[in-house]
């Protein structure tokens, strides 16, 4: 299989480190909060920050691998369809992400 340019990238190796620590963080601040769910104590929605930091990290993290994947590997009379389409998908996953912590976050509040 000949390696291609996305494969040697020098960002590729961190972002999948950044992703899969991000997301042990994230399961395990799930776990945390699913065994203390039984123990009537409310949450402080502070505490909810270490998992939307999480979730984030790994939401930034796999946009950033598909940015290596399509752009960075796209020929060069490709890139600018690549990057208008990437750019949409990018947006619309960071969207929904905001829109789930809001809603969470006035969960919490209300």
């Amino acid at each position: 299989m000949p390696s291609s340019d996305n494969t040697r990238h020098s960002l590729r190796k961190p972002l999948l480190i950044l992703e899969f620590g991000s997301l042990a963080i994230l399961l395990i601040s799930m776990g945390y909060f699913s065994a203390n769910a039984g123990s009537g104590d409310p949450v402080n929605p502070v505490w909810l920050l270490i998992p939307a930091l999480a979730s984030l990290a790994v939401f930034c993290s796999f946009i950033g691998l598909m940015y290596l994947r399509w752009v960075a590997a796209a020929h060069t009379g490709e890139k600018t369809r690549h990057k208008i389409i990437f750019s949409l998908l990018a947006a619309t996953l960071i969207g929904v992400w905001l829109y789930g912590i809001v809603n969470t976050w006035a969960s919490f509040t209300a």
